[in-house]
């Protein structure tokens, strides 16, 4: 949709210049806080399965993605002092604008997964990769706290795996299905209002299992010891 990237690219341009001086706070945090680079950039996989590195603020160690699980609980002792607040306050993902400026995302779409999970999709799932992934949608508002549900497991990625990712990919692909110029606009409300009011759940995402729900299934998976 030629409207949906020119309102990105308008968007993600003003938005950087809007918010630089929260980029260089957040940046000078991380860089004082722990040792390492100020932005976290593993690959990702793009639209339709093509490479591109993210960019996001650091909220971890330097290697924690050798040192641990690819999900991560609110526990998790890879997580900095400042990245703690980061992570709660999405900080770590506004800096993905620059990837919506440069095309790789875009502001609304399904949540970039790793590349050696999108080599796991069935024939289903791919049909998520035909369009540019975002920085958030139906399924990244439904799970705004991913890591508050994944707090206590000693595998973090198996819980995620069973508890998470399947109403995610329903979620990704119903967006597909549904997806309009003005639901972007809707999403993109929803997300900020969300972040503000934790208790506000969208209409569309009202019949899907809530954060209660959710922590009641992965406690059960994690008493089991995983």
């Amino acid at each position: 949709m030629i409207l949906k990237r020119l309102f990105d690219i308008f968007a993600s341009f003003f938005g950087l210049i809007g918010l630089l001086p929260l980029f260089i706070f957040v940046a000078a945090w991380v860089k004082f806080d722990s040792r390492g680079p100020v932005f976290y950039r593993p690959e990702r996989g793009g639209r339709y399965g093509k490479p591109f590195r993210i960019y996001k603020f650091r909220s971890m160690i330097v290697d924690a993605d050798k040192k641990g699980p690819t999900s991560t609980a609110n526990d998790d002792n890879r997580i900095t002092h400042s990245g703690k607040f980061i992570r709660k306050c999405k900080l770590d993902e506004i800096s993905q604008l620059i990837n919506v400026l440069l095309g790789d995302m875009s502001l609304v779409g399904p949540r970039p997964d790793l590349l050696s999970e999108v080599a796991k999709y069935s024939d289903e799932e791919k049909k998520i990769l035909e369009l540019r992934p975002g920085i958030t949608d139906w399924a990244s508002i439904w799970n705004s706290d991913e890591g508050g549900v994944l707090e206590g497991a000693k595998d973090a990625d198996a819980v995620y795996q069973i508890v998470l990712r399947p109403t995610k990919v329903k979620l990704q692909l119903y967006y597909r299905e549904h997806r309009t110029f003005f639901t972007d606009l809707k999403i993109i409300f929803s997300t900020i209002y969300r972040i503000v009011n934790k208790k506000f759940i969208p209409n569309e995402i009202k019949n899907y299992p809530t954060f209660d729900q959710l922590r009641t299934e992965a406690t059960q998976l994690i008493a089991k010891g995983m």
